[in-house]
């Protein structure tokens, strides 16, 4: 189950990304709490998340070329230095206590720019990590596993903070998480990558990309169901502090500990993959729109 580890560079990514990711859920419980606790306003709690998300949809196509021609290492640490950057500009205004919703709305946006070129850029750079591609179905695996890990602490610790210190020290405290990712990069021995001296058009590449994710039909039931999810299922977190102050009549912490929930289920299913030596039979566990021969 742990056979990715052997690989140095992808142990490293494993040990600094770890702590940065629980950093990453703190900041988001705590947020969402913030605004709630400012505005008591639901409609508010929507604004801010969908000030996060739109950004990543706008250039999410746009990034995953990006990553593909440039230097994902570099591209990385640039994003990681950025976002630590956006998490000590929210301590400072809460720790100071002159913050205001428009302030949450920006640095929203300003992460929501940052995201869309981290998150492929970070999925394709496991490929550099990992030497033996036997190891990479693992790796992709283990590091499904770490984000669900984080999903599950985070929250259930940003609670607790919040009701004793206040939403500034999990920003704070996210800031200084991000230096275990920065550390870890830099530890990496990269083998430097031949550098291509022309580059296709990114129009043709993106259109490229859509073509080819449509007619390949396991990808195009995959994006479809995770589209479905994201626009009916997961949207319950962004009033997850409405139901827990409101409606359970339970503080930051209780709320911490609601959010964490939803990390038990989908560790369960990481750990089961990592688990697994190959892909072969996983259609089966999927809603599909035709009946899967594995």
């Amino acid at each position: 189950m742990l056979r990715a580890l052997r690989h140095r560079n992808f142990r490293l990514f494993v040990y600094g990304q770890s702590i940065s990711l629980i950093g990453t859920w703190m900041q988001r419980v705590a947020l969402a709490w913030l605004v709630y606790r400012l505005t008591d306003s639901a409609l508010l709690l929507g604004v801010v998340a969908f000030s996060g998300q739109f950004p990543t949809f706008l250039l999410a196509s746009v990034a995953g070329v990006l990553a593909d021609r440039s230097n994902r290492h570099r591209i990385l640490l640039v994003t990681q230095t950025l976002a630590l950057v956006q998490a000590l500009l929210l301590a400072f205004l809460v720790l100071t206590q002159v913050v205001q919703v428009w302030q949450l709305i920006a640095l929203s946006i300003m992460l929501g720019a940052i995201n869309p070129f981290d998150m492929p850029t970070r999925q394709a750079f496991l490929v550099e990590m990992i030497q033996d591609r036997k190891d990479l179905g693992n790796a992709i695996a283990l590091s499904s596993s770490m984000v669900n890990v984080a999903r599950l602490l985070g929250p259930s610790l940003a609670g607790v903070l919040v009701a004793s210190l206040g939403e500034g020290v999990c920003f704070l405290l996210n800031a200084v998480s991000y230096l275990a990712v920065i550390a870890s990069l830099l530890a990496m021995r990269i083998a430097r990558a031949t550098a291509r001296s022309e580059h296709p058009p990114v129009l043709p590449q993106l259109i490229e990309g859509f073509r080819y994710a449509w007619a390949a039909v396991p990808i195009r039931a995959i994006l479809l169901m995770l589209s479905l999810v994201s626009l009916v299922g997961m949207p319950y977190t962004v009033l997850m502090p409405v139901f827990a102050r409101d409606l359970l009549g339970v503080g930051p912490d209780g709320f911490g500990y609601l959010m964490g929930c939803a990390g038990v289920g989908a560790l369960a299913g990481a750990l089961y993959l990592a688990s697994r030596n190959s892909v072969l039979g996983l259609g089966r566990l999927l809603p599909s729109p035709r009946p899967s021969s594995g």
